[in-house]
């Protein structure tokens, strides 16, 4: 029978106090992450975000337009705000829960297997969804198994990755990022309207996406003595992170929604946008999905290229915070440039704009939240706190755009603000003390 670490002998603990295998559980990295688990961790970001923006950018729009032509904004607002609910609760929990996994699996890996299967499924019944109300119930099965799967790989990454590697690891995760949102918008455009089609090939790049880190990772044991007695008091009472106890994790989370909140109204309309600003299939013959796909393409190979750049040249200098810092302002322009200029060269030069931009800020603001994480035993709950920045956008954009878009001026005025949300990101990143 397993002993708890305070009824352990000497012989058995290590110096620290903590058993060897539950230090070895907690500690920080510092071995280099070895090619193979990196391209495991590049491919799971592939896959979950093939299933998050094949919908989001084109599958879902053309579903609710199929529903409801005349209220297509209002029916995607409804879905994708349930989604994001979803999402808020179910990745900082999944997160918790997989820092109390036990078993020869590891912590990390069955939430993975579980969320990719669980996203799949859904994904193969929004194929067929029969109404409004199915549609959203199903996409909110989709974020809940894929959002489970993200916050399993994110806190993999301080798991296995030590701190002067990370900016790089951040960048090739990004570039996962990427490359799942273009194939995403690549479905959607090349299925021609085909909706069904497109949610079951998503469906099936999520299932492909995972078995690579599956069978390849390793993941260090969490011995059950570790875990300690449960108390869902205890447990419900952790997802609270004092910002006068942790300051700096509360402006690292505070800036990455200011930050995503901006990029996310960009990004969410940006078929409407095409389609009723710019009415690119009046003035250049593209169909709106079409160019959708053109502008992500741009904006994904910008992304790639400096979130690999960023991320090396952050963790080269061993510095995070202006770089972070710069990348955001390089996104408000981008904002500006569509807001000034709806047209279709407009379009393609604030995409790549906004791609030299986010690119280099997902790297490096990756690394930049690793490194005020408050706990290490905590890593995942903690980065699900985090990863509430990056969800909780998806129901604050459409809060905020449909007033602008109905009643203040659309699309210029959209932009605008846009642009000033994510400077003030850029401007509070300066009050985070302990990251250079």
């Amino acid at each position: 029978m397993p002993h708890s670490p305070a009824e352990q002998s000497p012989a058995e603990r290590s110096p620290t106090g903590r058993a060897p295998a539950t230090e070895a559980a907690f500690a920080e990295p510092t071995a280099p992450a070895r090619p193979r688990w990196i391209l495991g961790v590049v491919l799971v970001n592939i896959g979950i975000n093939v299933a998050f923006f094949g919908p989001l950018q084109v599958l879902l729009a053309q579903q609710a337009a199929a529903f409801a032509p005349g209220q297509k904004e209002a029916v995607l607002a409804l879905v994708t705000s349930a989604g994001a609910a979803v999402s808020v609760v179910c990745n900082p929990l999944a997160g918790a829960l997989s820092d109390r996994t036990s078993g020869r699996f590891g912590r990390r890996r069955p939430w993975v297997f579980f969320g990719a299967l669980t996203g799949t499924l859904a994904l193969v019944g929004l194929s067929g969804a029969p109404s409004i109300a199915a549609m959203a119930a199903l996409w909110c099965l989709v974020q809940l198994g894929a959002n489970s799967a993200y916050a399993a790989i994110t806190a993999a990454v301080p798991d296995r990755v030590p701190v002067t590697q990370r900016g790089s690891v951040g960048g090739l995760a990004a570039m996962g990022i990427t490359t799942g949102i273009l194939l995403g918008t690549a479905v959607g455009a090349a299925v021609a309207g085909n909706f069904s089609l497109g949610y079951l090939i998503c469906g099936a790049l999520l299932a492909v996406s995972v078995v690579h880190f599956l069978l390849g990772a390793k993941d260090e044991p969490l011995p059950r003595a570790a875990l300690g007695r449960f108390s869902l008091a205890r447990f419900v009472a952790a997802f609270w992170i004092s910002p006068r106890r942790h300051p700096d994790f509360a402006w690292a989370w505070f800036t990455k929604l200011l930050v995503n909140v901006g990029n996310h109204v960009v990004l969410l309309y940006l078929i409407y946008f095409l389609t009723d600003a710019v009415r690119i299939e009046q003035t250049t013959g593209i169909p709106p999905a079409t160019g959708t796909l053109i502008l992500t393409g741009l904006y994904s190979a910008m992304v790639i290229a400096t979130s690999i750049l960023g991320g090396k040249l952050s963790d080269r200098i061993g510095r995070r915070k202006p770089l972070v810092i710069g990348s955001s302002a390089v996104m408000a322009v981008a904002s500006l440039i569509l807001a000034l200029a709806p047209t279709w060269t407009g379009a393609l030069v604030g995409a790549i704009v906004l791609g030299i931009g986010f690119g280099a800020y997902m790297a490096v603001d990756f690394a930049l939240v690793t490194q005020v994480l408050p706990h290490a035993a905590h890593r995942g709950k903690d980065l699900g706190v985090i990863n509430i920045a990056n969800s909780l956008p998806q129901v604050i954009a459409p809060a905020i755009a449909y007033p602008f878009l109905a009643f203040l001026g659309g699309y210029v005025s959209l932009y605008i603000g846009a642009a000033v949300i994510g400077l003030f990101g850029a401007v509070f990143v300066t009050r985070i003390r302990s990251v250079a």
